[in-house]
């Protein structure tokens, strides 16, 4: 069994379909069905089951993609890593961000750009629990997210980057503010008005946070709103729907004239935010520079 065959074999295990598989391999049918019924009787195992239209993986075919899928991207990171030894930094770096992240990418894309011309950049934007699974999947090397990194199911699976803390700050609709001049307000204030959180199934960390510390200094939000989307959440402050409480740099990606910053004037509490990834993973050389461009800017921590 050789490293084609195991490409030929993950193309079935994906696609279902022999026919749709040698589509998409470029090759007949009947060649990619000979090298399935090689595999098979050189490991005395049946890796499919048959039945129906679409095949099914056995205990035996399960155990195969995992090892195939670890083996292959294996392969490609050594290869990688020795085409580097005499290369520049070039390529493509895959990266994850949380929205409300976003922000602090583009000045350090375009510092890391001006030292590294020939890197592109592909960016993946979700929540902790879709960019952590596109990790541990290697479809990205990086993720930008607030901290506790929330898809950590086992304790040092992943490095950080800590990055400088960024303060919460008040988002009020424009014309909800006491006046013109108005630069502040407390948190029984912000709590008087309809609150919109951000909130999915799975990530709750910045939600739980915001609403301890209203707790704190005793009060409860009237929450009239969970969202997943920022972006919809500033959509509605701009509508005079209600009111947040986000970090700080989440601001710098939306300068809308309707929506007021405010600093809380009775609470000082901040979000904590890191670059995260992977601790057992070869990284590659952009990955490892774009990191220590990070770290220059003020981050804390060892790539």
């Amino acid at each position: 069994m050789d490293i084609r065959q195991l490409r030929y074999f993950l193309e079935i295990a994906q696609t279902g379909q022999i026919t749709r598989a040698a589509k998409n391999l470029n090759m007949e049918q009947p060649p990619l069905s000979r090298q399935l019924k090689l595999m098979e009787e050189e490991l005395n195992v049946t890796l499919f089951d048959r039945n129906g239209k679409r095949l099914q993986l056995t205990s035996a075919g399960e155990l195969l993609r995992e090892r195939a899928e670890r083996l292959l991207r294996e392969l490609g990171e050594t290869v990688q890593a020795v085409k580097e030894v005499n290369e520049g930094i070039t390529g493509e770096l895959a990266i994850g961000s949380v929205v409300s992240c976003i922000s602090l990418l583009p000045p350090h894309i375009k510092s890391f750009r001006e030292k590294y011309p020939l890197m592109t950049f592909k960016i993946a934007e979700g929540d902790h629990f879709l960019l952590g699974d596109q990790l541990e999947k290697r479809n990205i090397e990086l993720i930008v997210a607030r901290l506790p990194f929330e898809a950590a199911d086992e304790e040092g699976r992943y490095e950080e980057l800590r990055l400088p803390s960024d303060p919460y700050v008040a988002v009020i609709p424009s014309q909800w503010k006491s006046d013109a001049e108005q630069k502040s307000i407390t948190m029984g204030e912000l709590a008087a008005f309809p609150f919109l959180t951000l909130k999915t199934d799975k990530t709750t960390g910045m939600h739980e946070r915001v609403v301890k510390e209203f707790r704190e200094h005793g009060h409860t939000p009237h929450i009239i709103c969970e969202c997943s989307s920022v972006a919809i959440i500033m959509a509605m402050v701009a509508q005079g729907i209600g009111v947040t409480v986000f970090p700080k740099s989440v601001m710098d990606s939306f300068p809308l004239s309707a929506i007021a910053m405010l600093e809380i004037s009775d609470a000082s509490f901040l979000s904590e935010v890191g670059v995260v990834w992977l601790k057992n993973r070869y990284l590659s050389r952009g990955a490892r520079r774009f990191i220590e461009l990070f770290r220059e800017a003020g981050g804390r921590g060892e790539p």
